[in-house]
């Protein structure tokens, strides 16, 4: 059994969505996200770095074994438990595709997103630098020129059906969407986002956590 450690608006959400959409069984686990307790030993022996999400399943043995990193669960579920759904064949070039996309969602968008997340609301007043949020905000907008591009007359990243890098992506434009970075500039992200956030699984994937509430990277 997939057990996922989560906190609404976080990172594990992607996890949850994904076993949604491969109809497969987890549990959830609400992890405390106060700093004290991302401080603990009790938390760090799950992720060592105090952030979220963790991930635990068992191996073919029967022993349970512990994960971080969202994009590696979501790539970790689909080679064992995907049977094909949801990703292109290894080797093809819509793979490279749906690999590309994958990490792009996390280490090109997301992470000036996260810059932003930082300097207007985590941090304590006197920390924030305004010129960190305007450079977030700037290569945020490259990343999603990039992906208005790409949506040109494509239902989902890869074509008309969805993929995993949807999911990755789905979680990156949420934050942008709080950020309010997308907007109604980019009308095909805009349009897609919309057809995400109709599925079942990213409305149960998010479901504790409101849009509009406080950010959390």
């Amino acid at each position: 059994m997939i057990t996922i450690y989560h906190v609404p608006r976080t990172r594990s959400a992607r996890v949850i969505w994904l076993c949604e959409e491969l109809a497969l069984p987890y549990d959830v686990v609400p992890v405390d996200f106060s700093p004290e307790y991302r401080k603990s030993p009790e938390w760090r022996r799950l992720n060592p770095i105090g952030k979220v999400p963790a991930l635990t399943d068992l191996d073919a043995e029967g022993n349970r074994f512990t994960m971080i990193e969202s994009g590696a669960m979501v790539h970790y579920i689909l080679e064992r438990y995907g049977e094909g759904r949801l990703q292109p064949p290894a080797g093809t070039p819509e793979s490279a595709l749906f690999l590309q996309w994958s990490w792009f969602a996390e280490a090109s968008l997301a992470r000036p997103l996260g810059d932003m997340v930082h300097h207007r609301i985590l941090k304590p007043e006197p920390e924030r630098i305004p010129a960190v949020v305007e450079d977030g905000q700037a290569r945020a907008e490259i990343c999603l020129d990039a992906v208005e591009a790409a949506l040109e007359g494509r239902d989902y990243l890869l074509g008309d059906e969805l993929t995993a890098a949807d999911i990755m992506m789905g979680y990156s434009l949420a934050l942008a969407q709080r950020l309010a970075v997308l907007d109604e500039k980019y009308p095909n992200v805009v349009a897609y986002m919309g057809r995400l956030e109709g599925r079942p699984g990213f409305q149960i994937a998010f479901a504790d956590g409101e849009r509009s509430g406080p950010l959390r990277d």
